[in-house]
Formats: structure tokens, C-alpha cells, sequence
């Protein structure tokens, strides 16, 4: 949550507008226009009988004028009659081709915005891998396409104190085992082995939950299709950080050599003492 900042929701209304799912862009978007037109067919009830062949005082007429106003449809039934509302249908159809432009705009530049659908475990876990106590989450690219040179950044976020007694959010890069995937296809299990060295050495998870831990994944890499850049974000809270547990085997072969990544068992964990 923010507070204190000036500008405020509609200070970056068209990045809101941007990044928001298909869905709440329609609703808002509908909503929008209906709003606007029924305050436009208020202004047109404010002269009395200002539309021609329109019922006196009738809102639902005003409305539909105002739709065809603003659309440009003109079907031509319902007429201006007055200087008021030839002015109003004047605003209101610049408002619209305005409006259309915005919209158009907004919608292209969601369309040619490529994105990434990178499914993230929902837990991580630590268990010893080669013998080393290790970090590990699973990536999985729910695109049909290919992420090349995909690159993943981890931090580790505590919460600390000064020695003045002033608390503070630090940041700890994690070192990982292979950082870099030349094509990021299917899945990907990243690991961080927690050496002497590691942010992550001597912690417990009744240390991490004490200092609010958080580990922080970054992934960007380029979109094949569109040849730009493209990013995803994902976190584990200390309570989403499983000790002494696997994930649950996702690879197999198919008897005709090919290999079968099963991601019903994706998000699937076991204890690390169990048989593979």
C-alpha cells in the first residue's frame, strides 16, 4: 500500500488501464461509456424539450441519442431542436472520436505487448541436492512458444535492525546453481545451494519467520515470436518455504524414447526421505 504520493490513480490512469487483465479493461471500459452517455443525456434533459421527436422529459430517449451521438450512427429520428443541444452534440461528438482514440490505442498497444506465462511453484523448498542443503523452486513456460536466453535474478528480503535502532528492509542477492537458460521451453528447476557463503547459511524457519523473510524471483528473457523482452515476477514468504521436503518427480520417459513432463504433479512436494 502507498500513501503520500500526489498524483494519485488517475495521475497514471493509462498504465493502470494497461496493465490490467482483458476482463476488469472491459468492465471499466463499459462502465465508462455508460456513465458518459447518461450524464450527457441528464445535460439534454436540462433545456426541457430540446430533442426532436423525443418524449418530453423522457431519460431513456435522451440516452439512446446520446449513444448515437457518440457512436456517430445518426440514425436521424431524434433531432437537436436548440442551440443548447446542438452545442452538447458538438462536445459530445468530439468526446466520442476522442474517446475512440484512446481506446483504440489502448487496445493495440495491449495486443502487441508480449507477455510472459510463466507458472511458478507455489512453494519452495529446501533439501540437500549433491549433498549440499539447496533452495528450490520449479518454473514451468505455459506458452507454446520459446523464451530464449531466459535469466533469473533471487533475493533474499529481511527485515533487520540498526544498530541505531532503525528497522530496514535488506536485500541479499542468492547465488544460484545455473542462473541462465539458453531456451527456457518447459520446466525449470532453479536451485541455490546454501553454502558458508550463502545469505541463507545457519537459517531456520524460525529465523526466517522472525525476520519476515521473503525470496524475491525475477526471470526476464526474449520472446521468440516477438523478438522483445519479456518478464516475470514471483515471491515465497517464510511460510511458503517447505524444510526437509522434494518436489515430486514430473520428468518420465515414454517407451518410445520420448520424454513426458507431467505438470499435474507440478506444485506436488514430499518429504526429502521418500523413495524417487
Amino acid at each position: 500500500m502507498r500513501t503520500g504520493l500526489r498524483n494519485g490513480f488517475f495521475g497514471d490512469l493509462y498504465h493502470f488501464l494497461l496493465v490490467s487483465s482483458w476482463p476488469r479493461l472491459v468492465i471499466l471500459l463499459a462502465t465508462a461509456y455508460i456513465v458518459a452517455n447518461a450524464l450527457f443525456a441528464v445535460a439534454y434533459l436540462l433545456e426541457g424539450h430540446s430533442l426532436e421527436h423525443a418524449d418530453a422529459g423522457s431519460f431513456s430517449d435522451a440516452f439512446f441519442f446520446s449513444v448515437q451521438t457518440m457512436a456517430t450512427i445518426g440514425y436521424g429520428y431524434i433531432i437537436p431542436r436548440t442551440l443548447f443541444a446542438n452545442v452538447l452534440v458538438t462536445v459530445e461528438a468530439l468526446v466520442g472520436l476522442l474517446g475512440l482514440a484512446v481506446v483504440t490505442g489502448l487496445v493495440f498497444a495491449k495486443f502487441s505487448r508480449p507477455t510472459a506465462r510463466v507458472l511458478f511453484s507455489r512453494v519452495a523448498v529446501v533439501t540437500p541436492r549433491d549433498g549440499v542443503p539447496s533452495l528450490m523452486f520449479r518454473m514451468a513456460n505455459q506458452r507454446g512458444n520459446q523464451i530464449v536466453e531466459a535469466r533469473i535474478h533471487v533475493v533474499l528480503a529481511l527485515t533487520e535492525t540498526t544498530a541505531e535502532g532503525e528497522v530496514i528492509r535488506r536485500l541479499f542477492d542468492l547465488e544460484m546453481a545455473r542462473a541462465q537458460n539458453a531456451l527456457f521451453a518447459l520446466s525449470w528447476t532453479a536451485i541455490h545451494p546454501i553454502t558458508a557463503g550463502s545469505p541463507l547459511h545457519r537459517a531456520t524457519r524460525a529465523s526466517l519467520a522472525a525476520e519476515e523473510a521473503e525470496v524475491i524471483v525475477s526471470l526476464t528473457g526474449l520472446d521468440e515470436s516477438f523478438a522483445q523482452t519479456v518478464h516475470a515476477r514471483h515471491s515465497y514468504t517464510a511460510d511458503e518455504i517447505i524444510w526437509g521436503a522434494r518436489f515430486v518427480d514430473v520428468l518420465s520417459r515414454l517407451p518410445d524414447g520420448r520424454r513426458l513432463i507431467d505438470y499435474t504433479h507440478f506444485h506436488d512436494i514430499v518429504p526429502e526421505d521418500t523413495p524417487h
